[in-house]
């Protein structure tokens, strides 16, 4: 569909008049503006179809009466995160988090302050050991470990850079191999960072599951564990073990706070030391999640164009979080967020959801998510 039919359709659907005075002449404009800048990058559109399109049959699915607070919510509360956007997180990962972390480090071990690090040829090298005895793991394909890679080439070697969760005793030893190559005989990693793109609830790092610990932090300290019966793993007793997220809302790192301090009573000889440091590249304000009265009108939505169909799908994964809906989002977190390679099932399910409606109501998307869960 061209983008002006798209925009006829939306003025239709809107029920602007399409002269001077009319809304129609100043959203136009907007619209185009952000479809180009932001929106049309979405990377799950469909063939031939890009936002405007699918702004127009979005707003459709609703009564001509409540069209007017869904744009209102489109317009002024959805949160994108663009690729350039994550781009700029990722290049300050090095500068903003790991860089005054080993600062630290080395003035503690030195005696000296982390300004006068920079002063010494001895505090120099010491802070280059300790980076290069620096694990980085992404945790899924959104942590970007590619372009982490490239924003800090001759900072970072290929070879303390893990793309996935999943080592083998083969990549462990070569890891050991070229560690001790470097750095000398017998030498191991001390610090290990788990990186991931995003989290709303906190939960999928961490949670607790009929009295046992689950989530993607149990894995890894599983996997090293089980490494160490065959193979000598290149990390320290108890390393220090850091979370980070280059996005995060206000309530996931509250909740993972949480998790983490009770962890540390109860988690059974972990391998890292307990004392996890949990980071971010940007920190969302509560405010963002959506909440009476400010949001009644697209709230209200979300309850009436609920398909119960898709409820009762998701109904084992919505059961880990204690919920037995997910209108308002995974975790009732109730987000107005997209990311540009996918939309959080934190988010409202108005803005993701794609149901036939047999027999019940057929949800449009604006934004349409590739589903992981049966």
């Amino acid at each position: 569909m061209a983008t002006d039919m798209a925009l006829d359709l939306i003025a239709e659907v809107m029920g602007w008049d399409e002269n001077l005075s009319s809304p129609a002449t100043s959203e136009y404009a907007w619209l185009r503006m952000m479809s180009s800048i932001k929106y049309d990058g979405y990377s799950d559109f469909r063939a031939g179809v890009r936002f405007i399109e699918s702004l127009a049959v979005w707003l459709k699915q609703f009564e001509p009466s409540e069209r007017e607070g869904a744009y209102q919510f489109f317009k002024t509360r959805l949160v994108y995160i663009s690729p350039a956007e994550l781009q700029c997180l990722i290049e300050i990962f090095m500068s903003e988090v790991v860089t005054p972390y080993l600062r630290a480090e080395v003035a503690h071990d030195l005696g000296i302050k982390p300004y006068e690090v920079w002063q010494t040829p001895e505090a120099a090298r010491l802070f280059s050991h300790k980076l290069r005895r620096t694990l980085f793991v992404g945790m899924s394909d959104g942590s970007r470990i590619d372009i982490l890679r490239r924003a800090n080439a001759g900072k970072m070697s290929t070879e303390q850079v893990l793309p996935t969760l999943n080592i083998d005793d083969e990549k462990w030893l070569d890891l050991g191999k070229k560690l001790a190559e470097s750095e000398g005989e017998g030498a191991k990693f001390e610090s290990v960072y788990l990186i991931e793109d995003f989290t709303a609830s906190g939960t999928t790092f961490l949670r607790r599951r009929d009295g046992k610990w689950k989530g993607k932090l149990e894995k890894f300290d599983r996997r090293v564990r089980e490494a160490r019966t065959s193979i000598n793993v290149p990390l320290v007793e108890n390393y220090s073990l850091h979370i980070h997220h280059y996005v995060s809302t206000d309530q996931a790192r509250r909740k993972l706070d949480e998790l983490l301090e009770k962890a540390k009573g109860s988690w059974k000889n972990p391998t890292f030391d307990r004392n996890v440091i949990v980071t971010e590249g940007t920190l969302l304000p509560p405010s963002l999640q959506l909440q009476l009265p400010r949001d009644e009108a697209i709230l209200a939505l979300c309850a009436k164009y609920q398909d119960a169909a898709l409820d009762e799908r998701l109904k084992e994964h919505l059961a880990e979080s204690g919920i037995d809906s997910v209108r308002y989002g995974y975790a009732n977190c109730a987000l107005p967020l997209i990311l540009d390679h996918n939309t959080p099932n934190n988010s409202i399910a108005l803005l993701w959801a794609e149901t036939p409606g047999t027999p019940g109501h057929s949800m449009q998307p604006l934004f349409r998510r590739r589903d992981r869960h049966g």
